[in-house]
């Protein structure tokens, strides 16, 4: 007991010490200390992460450039380490002198491995990867925030439906490529194992050396809140790593509400008010550009037209639905009058509404395809794991339009890849046609561009999921596809026989006794 009471009596001798708050020079920023929370704080960029050393693990957030740690990626590429894994959904921008994001770490090649859901269109690194200079882990959307999340919980792995089938289950996707172009790196197949009848593969979990997080404001307790759109991967990948590192917009005096955190100052061991935030959009999408350009025109515009308008009579009033990146998105548009349906985008918004005006653009609100939008009245955010791949994964989304590169006579779905030409990723794809009781509906072009057909007997292409698919619409008809049986010829485009269809499909096909003319909604919604 006498231990415990001089311990206790040296304790409070000192208290005012272990209250007081000191200024610190570190090169040229300084930072202030506190026995209790300060010492979180951090005025430059460059000491918030001069320590990340060669060859470490970075989780950065961010989806596209929408919520992305714009200076403390710049910090990371003043710091020059190397050979570092990056662990991010997206790749950031590439441009000669104008990258974006971690498209600076990139072009710098301080990258020697991302793991990532989607390339988007940095073509830097893609010819990297082609080349042999970068190795690439493609990670559906979903494996990769609950892979983030299981390291931040210390849990080790997981099993997921996702990806069974595909390249991600059995192995052999190609990580780094050689200079012959040969794989010299593949990945290695996935643990199998069956949970009440449905097959799974086991993920491991993400653990990082380091998180890069963007957050809008924060408290000098290091509690975060994130503005709109913008927590996405942020939540997640605060929790994956050793270190946390925190850049906001804003820094309150005090303490924020309790209820209005998002991120608890207990993850944050660092944290910056970052000088200056460019917010750079990918793609600023408004109503007076939609007007003023033609956009896609001639024939290909009504092979478009009349795929989607198709595609908008499988909505009905109240569904939640996902729509795919590029066409599949432009079917919102004809959503008839009065009927009430429900968009999802992965990236963490449940309501997507239209495009917004030139006025009502923000940065911080985009969606799966990294275009700006708006959101509807009841609509909700959400961070990538807590709720965006629940919904999904769950069963949640009644119907999720996409588009294909090619499917297969039983449903089988190829969308992301095609080896050694074109790697954009998979994004949230695998993890939408994974859903038990989802209906899938591929919108594509009925024939590939040098002619060949796209339904097939087999894909050739690395799949996204296996039997998968519901419905398939094309200018030329629509099909109803079963996974044991097969494809099932059910409507048929004006001036399009079935010969026709038989002449442009490689797989057989049945003909439906109730065989109709191809529907379409006629007028747009907007």
């Amino acid at each position: 007991m006498k231990a415990y009471r001089n311990f206790y009596a040296i304790i409070k001798s000192n208290s005012e010490y272990f209250k007081a708050k000191h200024v610190l020079k570190v090169s040229q920023c300084t930072f202030s200390t506190s026995f209790a929370h300060s010492s979180k704080l951090y005025d430059c960029p460059y000491e918030a992460v001069k320590d990340i050393k060669d060859n470490s693990t970075v989780v950065v957030g961010g989806f596209g450039l929408c919520g992305i740690p714009e200076n403390l990626i710049s910090g990371l590429k003043k710091n020059g380490a190397k050979n570092l894994t990056i662990v991010s959904n997206n790749a950031g921008v590439d441009g000669e002198g104008q990258e974006v994001g971690l498209g600076q770490l990139i072009r710098t090649k301080q990258v020697k491995r991302i793991i990532a859901s989607y390339v988007g269109e940095n073509t830097e690194f893609e010819r990297q990867y082609m080349q042999g200079e970068l190795e690439v882990e493609l990670t559906p959307q979903g494996t990769l925030a609950e892979r983030m999340r299981a390291g931040g919980a210390g849990i080790p792995a997981f099993f997921t439906a996702t990806g069974y089938g595909t390249l991600i289950h059995q192995g052999g996707a190609p990580i780094k490529y050689n200079k012959n172009g040969d794989v010299e790196i593949a990945s290695e197949p996935r643990e199998e194992r069956v949970f009440h009848n449905r097959h799974y593969i086991m993920e491991e979990a993400i653990k990082g050396d380091f998180s890069l997080v963007k957050g809008w404001k924060a408290d000098k307790y290091g509690n975060v809140i994130f503005r709109k759109a913008a927590r996405n991967f942020n939540v997640p990948a605060a929790k994956a790593a050793k270190v946390c590192i925190v850049e906001v917009e804003e820094i309150i005096d005090g303490a924020l509400p309790p209820e209005n955190i998002h991120l608890p100052g207990v993850y944050v061991q660092r944290l910056l008010k970052g000088a200056l935030y460019a917010k750079k959009i990918e793609r600023r999408t408004t109503k007076e550009k939609l007007k003023a350009s033609s956009g896609v025109s001639g024939s290909r515009k009504l092979v478009m037209d009349q795929i989607i308008r198709r595609a908008a009579l499988e909505f009905k009033d109240g569904m939640y639905a996902n729509l795919g990146i590029g066409m599949p998105m432009l079917a919102s548009n004809y959503i008839p009058d009065g009927m009430s349906v429900h968009l999802q985008s992965e990236n963490g918004i449940l309501g997507l509404g239209e495009y917004p005006t030139e006025d009502q653009v923000d940065a911080d609100l985009i969606n799966a395809g990294k275009e700006t939008v708006t959101i509807t009245e009841g609509g909700s955010y959400f961070s990538k794991v807590h709720q965006s791949f629940d919904i999904v994964i769950r069963s949640h989304i009644d119907i999720s339009i996409l588009g294909a590169f090619q499917v297969s006579k039983f449903g089988d779905l190829a969308n992301y890849m095609i080896p050694m030409v074109m790697v954009k990723g998979m994004g949230g794809a695998m993890d939408l046609v994974s859903a038990q009781h989802t209906k899938v509906v591929v919108t594509m072009e009925h024939m590939s561009k040098d002619g060949k057909p796209k339904i097939l007997n087999e894909c050739t292409l690395p799949l996204t999921g296996k039997h998968c698919v519901d419905v398939i619409i094309t200018e030329k008809c629509v099909f109803n596809v079963d996974s044991v049986n097969g494809l099932t010829l059910v409507e048929l485009a004006d001036g399009v026989s079935v010969d026709d269809i038989r002449h442009s499909t490689e797989c057989s096909f049945k003909v439906s006794p109730n065989l109709k003319p191809m529907g379409q909604i006629e007028i747009s919604k907007k």
